[in-house]
């Protein structure tokens, strides 16, 4: 990972896997990716938050994938859900997709997203 960790000892410890912070020495690649909500190719939306999630995570490797990166480049995940009870859910799903804390993350409940049948949405940052 090109990334250096932050978790200062004198501040209350990640609730997750994830980091405090990140320290990315430059010059790097850096890749932002919009948001990226739970909506498959054929412009099929799942009722399920599980469904939703990885298709947020489907969407976010192509995209890396595209800018010649896979999710250890990944140095902040921003995630929103429209219910508290998605958390874990979310959890679950990028622990598909990502091991270990080496990288930033927040997670956001709101109420809502451009269209009602959203639930999740995840966009990232990440460096090469």
């Amino acid at each position: 990972m090109p990334h250096r960790k932050l978790n200062p000892a004198s501040i209350r410890p990640p609730f997750a896997a994830y980091s405090h912070g990140l320290v990315v020495e430059a010059p790097k690649r850096i890749l932002f990716a919009s948001g990226q909500l739970g909506v498959g190719p054929d412009d099929v939306i799942p009722d399920d938050v599980e469904a939703q999630a990885v298709l947020c995570f489907e969407n976010i490797r192509a995209i890396l994938a595209e800018g010649g990166m896979d999710f250890s480049h990944v140095a902040r995940f921003s995630a929103f859900v429209t219910d508290r009870a998605y958390f874990p859910v979310y959890g679950r799903v990028r622990s598909r997709y990502v091991s270990g804390d080496a990288y930033a993350s927040t997670l956001v409940v709101v109420s809502g997203f451009t269209r009602p049948e959203f639930k999740v949405e995840v966009e990232v940052t990440a460096v090469a």
